[in-house]
């Protein structure tokens, strides 16, 4: 088979990238792969990789004027389409999605696009309907992200296929990093890691870490809000916070060994699997995540849900106190983690989803 594969790649700072360079390598031991920006009419399909920022638009205008498989990485494309498009172009895409009689809600949207991170209305319109109905197939990572899909166009032919893990080559040596860090022997660490915007909730983290003395916070990401970054200033100067900014995949592989418990939380959702929170599953971290139908398929006990709301901060302390006073927990909630990343994200079965998806939809 003759695949075409559209996706920023590495160099590009983004998940998806550092993902589509892995998947290509699995594919290209079973089909004849190539990467374009055009792809043209020599393949028999074509996989778009779409992501909810700009670096996604070359993508998905291929992916609307040569149709194939697209794979939704955020079952909400409202935010790449405000950094694509201008006001009146945005406006008739909205009207297109959603009608002629919320035009003025499509224009207040646009003026109000600052609080786009923020702001659930941006997540609840996702404009996905026009690349959904358009495409041969839709793969999405999770049942919300195929409940969005098939909500923006019921006909669609959408696929579930689980985000991929692979573990880090060496293994790192968390007693060493923690050295470096200046950690105590029994000392907890808490970590994030990741583009640092507001649905991340960095500032119910570090409310919430006040309930767990003695432990450390380390914020491993970029801020892609200075305004949040500027809000957040005083807390993050604060003692019991380690700081770095983006690190590249060695040094967030070290990073990540060397923590106790992650907390991965998204709020708003976009409809998103994070590849950070697969990793660090699947290396036997006990991660504490949004509640939410995009972590609905993992087993009880593998993750530790938070309700989003106002209970957030409370839920959030009650865990971290709790894994931080057993160490078993911790051990057996990143063991049930481990376990299930291993039985059902694969890269090798991932490529073979793929294919049979590409395949059933030429």
């Amino acid at each position: 088979m003759r695949l075409a594969f559209v996706s920023p790649m590495p160099p590009s700072r983004s998940g998806v990238a550092d993902y589509a360079a892995g998947l290509v390598g699995a594919l290209r031991r079973r089909a004849a792969v190539e990467v374009t920006e055009s792809p043209g009419g020599g393949c028999d399909n074509v996989l778009y990789q779409l992501g909810n920022n700009h670096l996604h638009w070359p993508a998905y205008r291929a992916a609307l004027e040569r149709p194939g498989v697209a794979v939704l990485h955020d079952a909400v494309l409202n935010h790449l389409l405000l950094g694509s498009l201008d006001e009146s172009a945005y406006v008739e895409e909205f009207v297109y999605h959603y009608g002629e009689w919320l035009r003025d809600l499509g224009r207040q949207l646009w003026r109000s696009r600052s609080r786009s991170g923020a702001d659930p209305r941006y997540f609840e319109y996702t404009m996905l309907r026009r690349v959904v109905e358009r495409s041969r197939a839709v793969v999405v990572h999770n049942p919300g992200a195929r409940r969005r899909a098939l909500q923006a166009s019921p006909a669609a032919r959408v696929v579930e296929v689980p985000h991929y893990f692979t573990p880090p080559r060496p293994d790192p040596d968390p007693g060493e990093t923690r050295r470096r860090l200046g950690l105590g022997g029994r000392e907890i660490l808490v970590a994030t890691f990741g583009y640092l915007r507001e649905s991340k909730r960095i500032g119910s983290v570090l409310k919430a870490m006040q309930a767990v003395p003695g432990a450390r916070f380390l914020l491993a990401g970029q801020f892609v809000s200075q305004d949040l970054e500027r809000a957040l200033h005083p807390q993050l100067r604060a003692g019991g916070v380690i700081r770095f900014g983006h690190r590249p995949e060695p040094d967030f592989w070290r990073l990540a060994a060397a923590a106790d418990i992650c907390v991965n939380l998204r709020w708003p959702s976009a409809g998103e699997t994070s590849g950070i929170g697969i990793k660090l599953m699947g290396i036997g971290k006990p991660v504490l995540v949004t509640a939410g139908e995009e972590t609905t398929g993992f087993p009880e006990l593998s993750v530790i849900p938070i309700d989003p709301g106002e209970a957030e901060v409370d839920m959030l302390a009650h865990y971290l106190r709790l894994l931080a006073a057993d160490e078993d927990l911790r051990r057996e909630i990143g063991r049930r983690a481990a376990d299930h990343i291993a039985a059902h994200h694969s890269l090798e079965q991932a490529a073979s989803l793929y294919l049979e998806a590409a395949r059933a939809s030429t």
